[in-house]
């Protein structure tokens, strides 16, 4: 995110956060401005509308034919609004709307492939629903007071008459309704499903995932990412199409009833203005306090379920080492500041809970005090005192649509922070192009490093200085050293994790070299997944697989699991041995060139250490090994002594002795 964005004011800064997130799902957001994707919005209801009104015009001429004794006497209203609308200017008005409305979806047809056509169509649909529910609700205005009158007139046919008119429109109503939720929960699925899956693309392009180093709470802003990609992305993409309905919604009620309501009652209209503005200002500005509380909320849920779910990893460790008492602690602290927030929370939920209780209860007097008046004075009767009763609510409802949903807004509000600081974070991250200053990929057999400075990231504290090796195809290198002094860290800069601060680095392309750590990597998968990673499993037969396991003395897996397909929790179900075994067999099925192994033998015995280093010699492999065992020196041509404080030692194994 650039430095002139986040120096914007802080609505503009908002909006702007959340165009960045929901604009790329319906419209290019690299070759089209804001200004163009709520055009695009406004051409949408231009189109519905259009649609709207045709199919209106030709309802009404279907029971003109079939109904028409019904339709001029309940619905001569609307066929006296559609015949001024077609025989004035007005027609002339909304079909140029409509023409227009088409154009412009025909004009931005490029840009709306990639499935981004549906979108619009589904968007559409919900649109074309909620006007269709707004003019039934328009509708049953009008019927109510008539049924109101005929009630206290007595008049018993004319009543019944009416009700069946009323009970038709909730049969109408019922599945419009329906409908208009399937598509709207259909619309979010779509969209939680797009954002996903181009976070995660995003995230795992350019080492976005090590870059923001998630684990290190102090030095990044980008926490929980697991959070942000899963809870936020599902939570925002509801939320923006409840809210963006909503407003949809609320305008279509404020359109068709404040004009009924103004007819009825100009004192009862302007008074609800005037309350409207009121009992806004004051909630507004008490949910602006909730934004800030939302947004820690949200991370501090997230803190308290990573430290229950780092104890479910690592369960066995904590009970080897009866550490109950420190994970205990640690989860009451996360707990502890988890819920005195939540405190926090609830005192200002209920503030807001009460000033909008507060204005529901005002809302309800407000009618009754003002239409008083005119219905004792005789100048209007029961029904249309219902009437305005009901157009009230209705235009009430759409004009405190916001405020009534405060305090969703304030956590809606910081869920867009979060989920869209994580979007340009990764999204800046995989855009990156990667540094050739230092490293370069060639297609020659050799790892090269020359002149290579390399410091701890964020110190002056030199790892290495002036290092220069060649590592050639089918050349073995020991690395050595007492703990600490940066065996590791050379294996994270020739893998290109760490950029030296000067010198030159080549090395092959990445297919060309596998690193094995310590603690192998077991993915979230089958067994079948776990060997051939990070390959693609079409490329080995079962056979193949079975025998590999073999060859690392894994006979008993196959065993245990002769399916393999299978998939289990394999880091608790399998010893670190077994996984470094296992890790060997991944080894060799990808046959690189270079083989960086990081103390991967570190939980075998000797003699299972001696036969799988074997293997890799008869493979003639290049290996750079990172060890303590002496025995580990039949297997290397040189060591790489290391002392901590920046200096190196090259020698051939021979003159190598690990007690120096």
């Amino acid at each position: 995110m650039t430095q002139s964005i986040k120096n914007k004011p802080k609505l503009i800064y908002q909006l702007e956060k959340l165009r960045n997130l929901s604009q790329p799902f319906f419209l290019p957001i690299d070759q089209n401005n804001g200004f163009q994707f709520i055009w695009l919005l406004i051409s949408l209801l231009f189109c519905v509308g259009g649609i709207v009104l045709v199919l209106l015009t030709g309802l009404i001429n279907l029971l003109e034919n079939l109904q028409p004794e019904l339709l001029e006497k309940y619905f001569g209203g609307v066929v006296g609004t559609l015949n001024t609308i077609w025989s004035g200017k007005w027609g002339l008005i909304f079909s140029s709307l409509f023409v227009i409305g088409s154009s412009t979806f025909f004009s931005f047809r490029h840009q709306l492939k990639a499935k981004r056509w549906i979108h619009w169509i589904f968007l559409g649909i919900i649109v074309l629903m909620l006007l269709a529910i707004n003019g039934i609700n328009a509708g049953i205005g009008f019927i109510a007071r008539d049924l109101t009158n005929a009630l206290v007139e007595r008049e018993q046919d004319g009543f019944y008459r009416i009700l069946a008119i009323y009970a038709s429109c909730f049969i109408f109503a019922l599945p419009i309704r329906a409908l208009q939720i399937f598509f709207t929960l259909k619309l979010s699925i779509i969209w939680r499903e797009w954002l996903s899956k181009s976070l995660i693309s995003q995230y795992l392009t350019n080492r976005a995932y090590f870059k923001l180093n998630p684990n290190d709470e102090q030095a990044t802003d980008v926490d929980n990412p697991d959070q942000r990609i899963s809870e936020d992305t599902k939570s925002f993409t509801e939320q923006s199409l409840t809210f963006t309905i909503g407003i949809f919604d609320a305008i279509l009620t404020f359109s068709l009833n404040i004009i009924i309501l103004y007819t009825i009652s100009r004192t009862l209209t302007f008074s609800l203005f005037t309350f409207a503005a009121i009992a806004s200002s004051l909630l507004i500005y008490a949910g602006k306090r909730l934004v800030k509380i939302n947004y820690d909320q949200l991370r501090y849920e997230a803190d308290f379920r990573y430290g229950l779910v780092h104890i479910r990893n690592n369960s066995e460790a904590i009970a080897f080492y009866s550490g109950e008492y420190p994970e205990n602690a640690e989860n009451q602290r996360r707990l502890g500041v988890l819920v005195k927030n939540f405190n926090l929370l609830i005192i200002w939920k209920t503030i807001i809970f009460t000033m909008k209780r507060s204005t529901n209860y005002a809302g309800v007097f407000f009618p009754y005090l003002i239409m008083a008046v005119p219905y004792f004075a005789g100048t209007i009767d029961y029904g249309k005192f219902v009437q305005a009763n009901f157009a009230f609510n209705m235009v009430e409802g759409s004009l405190f649509f916001i405020v009534n949903q405060i305090d969703e807004l304030a956590k809606f509000t910081a869920g867009i922070s979060r989920l869209e600081g994580f979007q340009s974070e990764v999204e800046l991250i995989s855009k990156e192009k990667p540094s050739t200053n230092n490293i370069s990929i060639t297609n020659k057999p050799e790892i090269l490093i020359k002149n290579a400075d390399l410091y701890t990231p964020g110190s002056n504290n030199p790892i290495i200085k002036d290092l220069n090796i060649n590592i050639n195809n089918k050349d073995t290198l020991l690395i050595t050293g007492p703990s600490g002094c940066g065996k590791t860290s050379l294996l994270r800069m020739i893998s290109g994790l760490w950029q030296p601060d000067k010198g030159l680095i080549q090395k092959p392309k990445t297919g060309d070299l596998l690193f094995i750590p310590q603690k192998p990597y077991m993915i979230l998968g089958s067994l079948r997944e776990q060997l051939c990673y990070p390959t693609d499993v079409s490329k080995f037969s079962d056979d193949h697989l079975f025998s590999v396991l073999k060859e690392v003395n894994l006979k008993s897996i196959i065993e245990r699991y002769p399916d393999l397909d299978v998939k289990q929790d394999w880091p608790r179900i399998l010893s670190l041995g077994e996984q470094q075994r296992l890790a060997f067999a991944r080894l060799l099925l990808n046959s690189p060139q270079f083989a960086i192994l990081d103390e991967a033998t570190s939980a075998l015995d000797i003699e299972t250490e001696r036969y799988l280093y074997s293997l890799l010699i008869k493979r003639e492999l290049s290996l750079v090994s990172v060890g303590h065992r002496p025995t580990l020196k039949e297997f290397h041509d040189n060591v790489l002594a290391l002392n901590g404080k920046g200096k190196w030692q090259l020698l051939p194994t021979k003159n190598y002795n690990f007690d120096n």
